[in-house]
């Protein structure tokens, strides 16, 4: 199945993708995840909530976005196609 808008994506598969792209659990917290990817010279360190519930798009939009992991839609499209959910 080729995805051409993004899903709705559990905490859960969200983290599955994101350690296929390269990013490395490192804490657990109450509030989800911690993750890590080393980029360059700087670490990026973003928290994805570890539920089964899926992910408001605000929230899922934000942590996409440039200040956290800096994937974007395209990025996260490409990996849903890949990898699949």
């Amino acid at each position: 199945m080729k995805y051409t808008k993004i899903p709705a994506i559990t905490g859960k598969q969200l983290i599955r993708l994101l350690r296929k792209d390269g990013w490395v659990v490192g804490r657990r917290a109450t509030h989800g995840i911690s993750l890590t990817k080393n980029i360059g010279d700087r670490t990026i360190v973003t928290v994805i909530p570890d539920t089964r519930a899926s992910l408001d798009t605000g929230t899922l939009g934000a942590i996409i976005g440039p200040k956290q992991t800096r994937l974007g839609k395209k990025r996260l499209l490409k990996l849903l196609n890949e990898y699949g959910l």
